[in-house]
């Protein structure tokens, strides 16, 4: 338990420096867009004091290195400033969104799980047979198509002709549907041909051979013995498509009017709304940054020979 304890708090020091870095990234945003941003927020219209006003007001006219400081302590008391056009707390904006994004994405994982245990299982159990090549051309399909382009064809399948469905807002479980299939499938193909690859890996290691030998049945076999030890990489995996994940929900929460986090960046950058760009994309960054660190921690608890 001390020795899980010491390893779990010898990760969150390693993740200091990768937070620093996001905030600082992040921070840098505003300043590495071309041209003069205040300019951009204002349009070409406006005056040399509505510029120097804006300056002002946002604390640009002050020194970077001053700015930088600043900004931290904004991040560390939970001030990301106001939006310029929404005129609200870019923090009370984020937040009031965000829950919407994980609520889109956790099932959309879950979704993306779902198909690709059975599936990579099965594909590793019939190697070189028809059920191995036919899940291999569905993977295959899966990981050539994207989002943005799966998003129309199921609208106009499940939403206009059959009108099963509904293609916008958050109102049910059924509005779920249709972008939780959109955000998953991809993930879903990833991970089936990842499922395949380290299913074959353990169905070959000797305490495989071992434990048939014992008399053990198939099933015991492939789900008691082989499978636990093939989720280490498949957990990696999850950990690291996590950020695509969230770069999908962009466009998915676009196409199908969902109110989550990745909308209110498309509209943030649309309006030119840095303040509220650089909460969103903080939000995003801190995220991710998270769930590797929880990928990692979980890395002993499913194979406990990881915490030596």
């Amino acid at each position: 338990m001390k020795k899980a304890l010491h390893t779990t708090l010898r990760r969150l020091l390693l993740l200091l420096p990768v937070l620093w870095l996001v905030v600082s990234v992040v921070f840098l945003l505003i300043h590495l867009v071309p041209g003069d941003p205040v300019q951009q927020m204002l349009g070409e219209g406006a005056t040399a004091n509505d510029i120097a006003a804006l300056r002002h007001a946002y604390g640009l006219d002050i020194p970077l290195p001053l700015q930088y400081l600043h900004y931290w302590r904004g991040v560390l008391h939970g001030n990301l400033g106001r939006s310029l056009r929404l005129n609200a707390p870019v923090t009370q904006l984020v937040f009031s969104r965000y829950p919407y994004t994980i609520a889109l994405a956790i099932p959309a994982i879950l979704f993306s799980i779902l198909l690709a245990l059975p599936a990579g299982v099965a594909s590793a159990l019939h190697r070189a047979q028809w059920q191995d090549r036919w899940l291999s051309v569905v993977s295959l399909f899966g990981l050539s198509f994207p989002s943005f382009a799966l998003a129309p064809i199921l609208i106009l399948i499940f939403g206009i002709t059959l009108d099963w469905l509904p293609v916008s807002g958050a109102g049910s479980w059924r509005h779920f549907v249709l972008p939780v299939i959109t955000l998953g499938s991809g993930m879903a193909a990833i991970l089936t041909r990842m499922v395949r690859t380290t299913m074959l890996e353990e169905l070959g290691q000797d305490y495989i051979r071992t434990a048939r030998a014992k008399g053990l049945t198939e099933r015991a076999v492939v789900y008691r013995h082989a499978l636990p030890n093939a989720l280490i990489p498949l957990l990696t995996v999850l950990g690291l498509q996590f950020g695509t994940l969230l770069a999908g929900a962009i466009v998915t929460e676009t196409i199908f009017s969902w109110p989550g986090l990745g909308r209110l960046t498309i509209a943030a950058i649309s309006n030119r709304d840095y303040p509220l760009v650089q909460g969103c994309i903080l939000t995003i960054g801190l995220t991710y940054v998270l769930v590797n660190l929880v990928t990692d921690v979980l890395y002993g608890v499913i194979n406990p020979r990881v915490r030596q």
